[in-house]
């Protein structure tokens, strides 16, 4: 049987998760050519093809998927052994990578991080800005700050809280336009769109304002952009209360609305429990999420 080189294995794997040579290689910190060759050496050495170019695209041809299926089992393997090594380390110092949406990652988590290093100048902390949710099984990120509860097996979930969101719209803008009546009025009202903006004018649909994907004039994919054009007076959108609590200029339409419920959960891997800076740091971020 011929060996198989686990730097090949590890750069298919890459690869065919992450969908682009270029992606793959940022992730394994490898330049692309490098990582290019040892996917075309994996490929030699196996006899077989495992990727076909489609466009501009790479997509895994049929032994290529077959073969993910086995490769993922033994990535996940090396996945666990390395977060059981980085448990044990049994030190208040290094780093502790922290992923939360960019809303969160811009508006609150800045003073909590700075009370952290305050009182442990020791930790590094590393904020992952990821409107995904962000695999804790790959260490893209020790703890996460996630609005749904975690799905995989090994991941453990803390419900911080549930927070609200609700529409708002700047003093400037108010001034221009008349101050929508009733919730249906939104869609008439210069809605700033995410940029899924199918399914965000299927959610909009569902609580009563009529609006189409083609009914949006400003579409933005961060949530910090659409919440600045918000503040520049460009049109209305929700956020989350927190935020628009500490931003000045800005008013909360409809104070009668049911708040949009969205819930606050903390997860980190079951294998890094054992480690006393992600506990530390999870046990500050749950104490001051709690407080918001």
């Amino acid at each position: 049987m011929t060996a198989l080189d686990w730097n090949h294995i590890r750069a298919f794997h890459a690869t065919a998760t992450t969908g682009s040579l270029s992606a793959a290689a940022r992730q394994l910190g490898l330049t692309q050519p490098t990582l290019s060759r040892q996917v075309a050496a994996l490929e030699a050495t196996l006899g077989v093809v495992l990727f076909e170019r489609v466009g501009r695209k790479l997509v895994l041809s049929q032994t290529g998927s077959q073969m993910l299926e086995r490769v993922a089992v033994m990535a996940d393997a090396v996945d666990v052994m390395a977060l059981i090594a980085s448990g044990q380390v049994q030190d208040i110092s290094g780093k502790v990578s922290i992923a939360a949406t960019d809303t969160y990652a811009a508006y609150l988590l800045p003073r909590i991080i700075e009370r952290i290093t305050q009182d442990a100048p020791q930790i590094t902390i590393e904020v992952v800005e990821s409107n995904e949710l962000s695999n804790l099984h790959r260490r893209e990120a020790d703890i996460a700050i996630r609005h749904v509860a975690p799905d995989r097996p090994g991941l453990i979930g803390q419900h911080i809280r549930d927070t609200e969101a609700y529409f708002y719209a700047s003093d400037d803008w108010l001034e221009r336009n008349a101050a929508p009546a009733r919730l249906s009025d939104l869609g008439n009202a210069g809605l700033i769109a995410f940029q899924d903006t199918a399914r965000f004018a299927e959610y909009l649909q569902d609580i009563g304002i009529p609006v189409t994907p083609s009914d949006f004039r400003l579409v933005a994919n961060s949530a910090v952009t659409v919440w600045e054009m918000v503040k520049r007076g460009m049109g209305v959108a929700p956020m989350l209360r927190e935020i628009a609590d500490i931003t000045q200029g800005v008013t909360r339409l409809f104070p009668e609305m049911p708040p949009i419920v969205v819930p606050v959960w903390l997860v980190t891997h079951v294998q890094m429990q054992s480690s006393p800076r992600i506990r530390f740091v999870q046990d500050r971020l749950a104490h001051d999420l709690a407080r918001m």
